[in-house]
C-alpha cells in the first residue's frame, strides 16, 4: 500500500474485509468494527460515511446511533484486489 493513503482508512477497510471473510453474509456492527480497527468511534464514522460516497461500503444506524457496515459489490472487488482473499495485505 501506499504510504499516501490514511492509516485509518486501511484499518477499516481491512476489518469490513475481515467481516465479510469471517463471517458471510451477517454484518459486524460499528462498535465492533471500532473495536476491532483500534480506531475511536468518531474516525471510524468519518472513514465509513467517506467509502460510503464513494460507493465501497454501506451503513445501517438506528434512532439510538448503533448500526453497522458491509462492503458493497465495489468495495469487495477492491478489498479483493488489495488483500487478496485471505485478508492479508499485499
Amino acid at each position: 500500500m501506499s504510504d499516501d493513503i490514511d492509516p485509518a482508512l486501511v484499518a477499516v477497510l481491512t476489518q469490513l474485509w475481515r467481516a465479510r471473510l469471517e463471517t458471510p453474509g451477517r454484518n459486524w456492527s460499528l462498535n465492533r468494527l471500532a473495536k476491532q480497527s483500534g480506531l475511536p468511534m468518531s474516525t471510524l464514522r468519518r472513514q465509513l460515511a467517506g467509502l460510503s460516497d464513494g460507493g465501497l461500503v454501506e451503513m445501517q444506524t438506528d434512532e439510538d446511533g448503533a448500526g453497522c457496515a458491509w462492503l458493497t459489490a465495489e468495495g469487495v472487488a477492491l478489498c479483493e484486489a488489495v488483500f487478496g482473499e485471505t485478508g492479508a495485505a499485499s
